[in-house]
């Protein structure tokens, strides 16, 4: 039976299946499409017998990882956080941080969210939406470069629809932060462990200035300057 499970989630079209199924479950709890999606995930990891490189961490974790993975989050988080954001707000209205915002100043919520932001969004995100949806759709549509810009896009317009509890503003956002580090991915396309870095490191600076009441410093920055 297992076998049969992990054959038939090994069929080219099995992504495309998985992808529109997990939002059925969003009607039960909007985290059970990604609980649904990651679960799909680690069925193929297992049935591959652990094969972590058919998912994109064909690499290992060295200091010079880390410091790329710093300076790419410093880079996004200053261009979005100046410039790209504050403009999206300014188009279509506030994003709705209010499943977040019972941390500010609570110490024990801003530990157990930053626990949640690298065991979830950080490795679990980048793992599904990167590792699974991203490289399976794009071996589906040819597995060469406009097949994997292609699937950049598609998982991004998804990744960024996901998080429609957000707000419109978050949805733009989020695609288009998406689509960025998804780029970077296909450069190369074992470097999936820099990806997980990057996203932890930039929730990770969101959810200490939610914590501190400092998030919104940038934005108030620019609204100033013009």
């Amino acid at each position: 039976m297992k076998t049969r499970i992990y054959n038939y989630l090994n069929k080219p079209y099995a992504v495309v299946l998985i992808m529109l199924i997990a939002p059925l479950f969003g009607f039960i709890d909007r985290n059970f499409s990604f609980f649904f999606g990651l679960g799909v995930a680690f069925l193929i990891l297992r049935g591959s017998k652990f094969d972590w490189a058919r998912f994109g961490i064909g690499q290992k974790i060295t200091v010079g990882v880390v410091l790329k993975s710093l300076i790419i989050t410093l880079l996004l988080f200053a261009a979005f956080s100046s410039f790209i954001d504050p403009l999206i707000q300014h188009w279509f209205g506030e994003y709705d941080l209010s499943s977040v915002e019972d941390i500010e100043g609570n110490f024990v919520g801003y530990v157990v969210l930053m626990l949640v932001v690298w065991i979830f969004a950080a490795f679990g995100e980048e793992f599904l939406f990167r590792g699974y949806y991203m490289k399976a759709l794009a071996k589906l549509l040819g597995n060469n470069n406009k097949a994997w810009i292609l699937s950049a896009f598609i998982t991004s317009l998804y990744f960024g629809v996901s998080h429609v509890y957000q707000g419109l503003s978050g949805v733009i956002s989020v695609f288009l932060w998406s689509f960025t580090i998804s780029l970077i991915f296909n450069k190369n396309r074992n470097n999936l462990l820099l990806l997980i870095l990057i996203h932890g490191f930039y929730d990770s600076i969101g959810v200490t200035l939610i914590y501190l009441n400092k998030d919104p410093v940038f934005s108030e920055w620019v609204q100033q300057l013009f």
